[in-house]
Protein backbone atom coordinates (compact mmCIF):
# COMPACT_ATOMS: atom_id res chain seq x y z
CA UNK A 1 0.00 0.00 0.00
CA UNK A 2 1.41 3.38 -1.00
CA UNK A 3 1.80 6.28 1.40
CA UNK A 4 -1.16 8.69 1.64
CA UNK A 5 -0.73 11.80 -0.50
CA UNK A 6 -1.39 15.37 0.61
CA UNK A 7 -0.74 18.77 -0.96
CA UNK A 8 1.23 21.41 0.91
CA UNK A 9 -0.78 24.58 1.46
CA UNK A 10 1.69 26.63 3.51
CA UNK A 11 5.36 26.60 4.36
CA UNK A 12 5.67 27.51 8.04
CA UNK A 13 9.37 27.46 8.95
CA UNK A 14 12.68 25.77 8.13
CA UNK A 15 14.32 23.43 10.63
CA UNK A 16 17.97 24.37 10.51
CA UNK A 17 19.31 21.16 12.01
CA UNK A 18 21.72 19.01 10.05
CA UNK A 19 22.49 19.51 6.40
CA UNK A 20 19.18 18.73 4.71
CA UNK A 21 17.13 21.79 5.81
CA UNK A 22 13.73 20.13 6.31
CA UNK A 23 10.79 22.41 6.98
CA UNK A 24 7.43 22.45 8.72
CA UNK A 25 4.47 22.65 6.36
CA UNK A 26 0.69 22.60 6.56
CA UNK A 27 -1.25 20.42 4.13
CA UNK A 28 -4.73 20.21 2.66
CA UNK A 29 -5.69 17.41 5.09
CA UNK A 30 -5.25 19.99 7.91
CA UNK A 31 -2.17 18.10 9.09
CA UNK A 32 1.20 19.58 10.00
CA UNK A 33 4.31 17.77 8.78
CA UNK A 34 8.07 17.96 8.82
CA UNK A 35 8.82 17.91 5.11
CA UNK A 36 11.96 16.21 3.80
CA UNK A 37 12.63 17.80 0.42
CA UNK A 38 13.54 15.96 -2.75
CA UNK A 39 15.70 18.92 -3.82
CA UNK A 40 18.00 18.73 -0.78
CA UNK A 41 21.64 17.87 -1.36
CA UNK A 42 21.45 14.29 -0.10
CA UNK A 43 19.18 13.25 -2.96
CA UNK A 44 16.17 11.00 -3.35
CA UNK A 45 17.90 8.02 -1.72
CA UNK A 46 17.46 9.67 1.68
CA UNK A 47 13.68 9.75 1.19
CA UNK A 48 13.71 6.08 0.20
CA UNK A 49 15.72 5.16 3.30
CA UNK A 50 13.31 7.13 5.48
CA UNK A 51 10.34 5.16 4.17
CA UNK A 52 11.94 1.72 4.32
CA UNK A 53 13.56 2.07 7.74
CA UNK A 54 10.45 3.70 9.19
CA UNK A 55 8.49 0.70 7.94
CA UNK A 56 10.96 -1.69 9.57
CA UNK A 57 10.78 0.28 12.82
CA UNK A 58 7.01 -0.02 12.84
CA UNK A 59 7.27 -3.73 12.00
CA UNK A 60 9.42 -4.50 15.06
CA UNK A 61 7.31 -2.44 17.44
CA UNK A 62 9.08 0.92 17.60
CA UNK A 63 7.11 4.14 17.54
CA UNK A 64 7.81 6.29 14.50
CA UNK A 65 5.73 9.17 13.10
CA UNK A 66 3.24 8.59 10.30
CA UNK A 67 4.56 9.28 6.81
CA UNK A 68 2.83 10.85 3.81
CA UNK A 69 3.74 11.94 0.32
CA UNK A 70 3.67 15.73 0.12
CA UNK A 71 2.91 17.35 -3.21
CA UNK A 72 4.66 20.72 -3.54
CA UNK A 73 3.32 23.09 -6.19
CA UNK A 74 4.83 26.31 -7.48
CA UNK A 75 2.85 28.81 -5.34
CA UNK A 76 4.29 27.37 -2.11
CA UNK A 77 7.57 29.30 -2.58
CA UNK A 78 6.08 32.54 -3.83
CA UNK A 79 5.94 34.35 -0.50
CA UNK A 80 9.07 32.86 1.11
CA UNK A 81 11.53 35.67 1.87
CA UNK A 82 14.57 33.48 2.58
CA UNK A 83 16.30 32.89 -0.77
CA UNK A 84 17.91 29.63 0.35
CA UNK A 85 14.53 28.20 1.37
CA UNK A 86 12.85 29.56 -1.76
CA UNK A 87 15.47 27.87 -3.95
CA UNK A 88 14.98 24.60 -2.08
CA UNK A 89 11.21 24.75 -2.44
CA UNK A 90 11.44 25.49 -6.16
CA UNK A 91 13.90 22.60 -6.57
CA UNK A 92 11.49 20.27 -4.77
CA UNK A 93 8.31 20.67 -6.82
CA UNK A 94 6.56 17.32 -7.03
CA UNK A 95 6.43 14.56 -4.44
CA UNK A 96 8.31 15.01 -1.18
CA UNK A 97 8.21 13.15 2.13
CA UNK A 98 6.10 14.36 5.04
CA UNK A 99 6.72 13.15 8.60
CA UNK A 100 3.89 13.76 11.05
CA UNK A 101 4.80 16.72 13.27
CA UNK A 102 4.68 15.83 16.97
CA UNK A 103 3.73 19.08 18.75
CA UNK A 104 5.28 19.46 22.17
CA UNK A 105 7.80 16.67 21.69
CA UNK A 106 11.33 17.12 22.98
CA UNK A 107 14.70 15.60 22.25
CA UNK A 108 15.81 12.41 23.94
CA UNK A 109 18.49 12.65 26.62
CA UNK A 110 19.96 10.54 29.43
CA UNK A 111 17.21 11.55 31.86
CA UNK A 112 14.49 9.75 29.87
CA UNK A 113 13.27 6.47 31.37
CA UNK A 114 12.18 3.71 29.01
CA UNK A 115 12.14 -0.12 28.85
CA UNK A 116 15.49 -1.77 28.16
CA UNK A 117 13.83 -3.83 25.43
CA UNK A 118 13.12 -0.61 23.53
CA UNK A 119 16.80 0.31 23.66
CA UNK A 120 17.72 -3.11 22.29
CA UNK A 121 15.19 -2.78 19.46
CA UNK A 122 16.59 0.59 18.40
CA UNK A 123 20.10 -0.87 18.49
CA UNK A 124 19.07 -3.89 16.40
CA UNK A 125 17.28 -1.75 13.81
CA UNK A 126 20.26 0.55 13.35
CA UNK A 127 22.70 -2.35 13.11
CA UNK A 128 20.50 -4.13 10.57
CA UNK A 129 20.06 -1.06 8.36
CA UNK A 130 23.61 0.27 8.94
CA UNK A 131 22.35 3.56 10.35
CA UNK A 132 25.32 5.69 11.40
CA UNK A 133 23.38 8.66 12.74
CA UNK A 134 22.08 7.99 16.24
CA UNK A 135 24.73 9.20 18.66
CA UNK A 136 24.42 11.34 21.79
CA UNK A 137 25.37 14.31 19.60
CA UNK A 138 22.34 13.57 17.44
CA UNK A 139 20.07 10.92 18.99
CA UNK A 140 17.29 11.21 16.37
CA UNK A 141 14.82 10.19 19.05
CA UNK A 142 11.93 12.27 20.35
CA UNK A 143 9.90 11.95 23.52
CA UNK A 144 6.19 12.58 23.01
CA UNK A 145 3.43 11.84 25.53
CA UNK A 146 5.91 9.82 27.56
CA UNK A 147 6.93 7.52 24.69
CA UNK A 148 10.17 7.42 22.70
CA UNK A 149 9.78 7.90 18.93
CA UNK A 150 12.46 7.06 16.37
CA UNK A 151 12.95 9.65 13.61
CA UNK A 152 15.37 10.59 10.80
CA UNK A 153 16.50 7.36 9.16
CA UNK A 154 18.02 8.89 6.04
CA UNK A 155 21.60 7.92 6.94
CA UNK A 156 20.74 4.20 6.77
CA UNK A 157 20.95 1.85 3.75
CA UNK A 158 24.09 3.59 2.47
CA UNK A 159 24.59 0.95 -0.25
CA UNK A 160 22.11 2.63 -2.60
CA UNK A 161 24.40 5.64 -3.02
CA UNK A 162 26.65 3.39 -5.14
CA UNK A 163 23.89 2.37 -7.55
CA UNK A 164 24.30 5.18 -10.08
CA UNK A 165 26.45 2.98 -12.31
CA UNK A 166 24.50 -0.21 -11.66
CA UNK A 167 23.28 -2.37 -8.81
CA UNK A 168 26.06 -3.58 -6.56
CA UNK A 169 26.56 -6.99 -4.89
CA UNK A 170 24.38 -7.47 -1.79
CA UNK A 171 26.99 -9.74 -0.20
CA UNK A 172 29.18 -6.79 0.69
CA UNK A 173 26.33 -5.22 2.64
CA UNK A 174 25.42 -8.60 4.12
CA UNK A 175 28.89 -8.90 5.65
CA UNK A 176 29.55 -5.25 6.45
CA UNK A 177 30.26 -4.84 10.19
CA UNK A 178 28.55 -2.11 12.18
CA UNK A 179 30.09 -0.30 15.12
CA UNK A 180 28.11 0.15 18.31
CA UNK A 181 30.58 2.72 19.61
CA UNK A 182 29.05 6.14 20.21
CA UNK A 183 25.51 4.82 19.67
CA UNK A 184 22.95 6.33 21.98
CA UNK A 185 21.74 2.84 22.99
CA UNK A 186 25.17 1.19 23.24
CA UNK A 187 24.63 0.22 26.87
CA UNK A 188 21.90 -2.19 25.79
CA UNK A 189 24.13 -4.29 23.56
CA UNK A 190 23.98 -7.17 26.04
CA UNK A 191 20.21 -7.26 25.59
CA UNK A 192 20.47 -8.02 21.87
CA UNK A 193 20.69 -11.83 22.19
CA UNK A 194 17.33 -11.77 23.92
CA UNK A 195 15.53 -9.96 21.10
CA UNK A 196 17.53 -10.46 17.89
CA UNK A 197 16.00 -13.74 16.72
CA UNK A 198 12.45 -12.63 17.42
CA UNK A 199 12.96 -9.34 15.57
CA UNK A 200 14.60 -11.06 12.60
CA UNK A 201 11.65 -13.46 12.34
CA UNK A 202 9.34 -10.48 11.82
CA UNK A 203 11.22 -9.38 8.71
CA UNK A 204 9.61 -11.80 6.27
CA UNK A 205 9.72 -11.55 2.49
CA UNK A 206 6.10 -10.46 2.56
CA UNK A 207 6.87 -7.70 5.05
CA UNK A 208 9.80 -6.43 2.97
CA UNK A 209 7.65 -6.39 -0.15
CA UNK A 210 4.93 -4.41 1.64
CA UNK A 211 7.42 -1.91 3.07
CA UNK A 212 9.23 -1.25 -0.22
CA UNK A 213 5.88 -0.95 -2.01
CA UNK A 214 5.27 2.26 -0.04
CA UNK A 215 8.14 4.02 -1.85
CA UNK A 216 6.84 6.15 -4.76
CA UNK A 217 8.15 5.17 -8.19
CA UNK A 218 9.49 8.65 -8.87
CA UNK A 219 11.90 8.41 -5.92
CA UNK A 220 13.36 5.16 -7.27
CA UNK A 221 15.65 6.77 -9.80
CA UNK A 222 18.48 4.46 -10.77
CA UNK A 223 19.96 2.11 -13.33
CA UNK A 224 16.93 -0.20 -13.40
CA UNK A 225 13.15 0.34 -13.33
CA UNK A 226 11.43 1.03 -9.98
CA UNK A 227 10.08 -2.52 -9.63
CA UNK A 228 13.60 -3.94 -9.93
CA UNK A 229 14.96 -1.39 -7.48
CA UNK A 230 12.37 -2.47 -4.93
CA UNK A 231 13.48 -6.06 -5.38
CA UNK A 232 17.09 -4.93 -4.96
CA UNK A 233 16.32 -3.30 -1.61
CA UNK A 234 14.53 -6.45 -0.53
CA UNK A 235 17.46 -8.57 -1.69
CA UNK A 236 20.07 -6.50 0.14
CA UNK A 237 18.13 -6.59 3.40
CA UNK A 238 17.38 -10.30 3.00
CA UNK A 239 21.05 -11.04 2.40
CA UNK A 240 22.07 -9.14 5.53
CA UNK A 241 19.47 -10.93 7.60
CA UNK A 242 20.22 -14.41 6.24
CA UNK A 243 24.01 -14.08 6.34
CA UNK A 244 26.35 -14.74 9.27
CA UNK A 245 25.10 -11.55 11.00
CA UNK A 246 28.57 -10.36 11.85
CA UNK A 247 27.00 -6.90 11.81
CA UNK A 248 25.20 -7.64 15.06
CA UNK A 249 27.25 -6.16 17.93
CA UNK A 250 27.90 -8.54 20.80
CA UNK A 251 30.34 -6.67 23.03
CA UNK A 252 29.43 -3.76 25.26
CA UNK A 253 30.98 -0.50 24.07
CA UNK A 254 33.77 0.81 26.28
Amino acid sequence: MSLPEVTATRFIAPLREGGSLPGIIEADDLGTYVCKFRGAGQGLGVLVAEVIVSGLADLIGLRTPRLVQVQLTEPIARYEADEEVQDLLNASLGLNLGVDFLPGSFGFDASVEFPAELGAKVLWLDAFTANVDRSWRNPNLLVWHGDVWAIDHGAALYFHHAWSAGLTDPERFANQPWSVEDHVMARYVDRLPGVADALADLVTDEALAAITARVPDEWLVGPVPPAEMRKAYQGFLRARLDGPQGWLPTVRAA
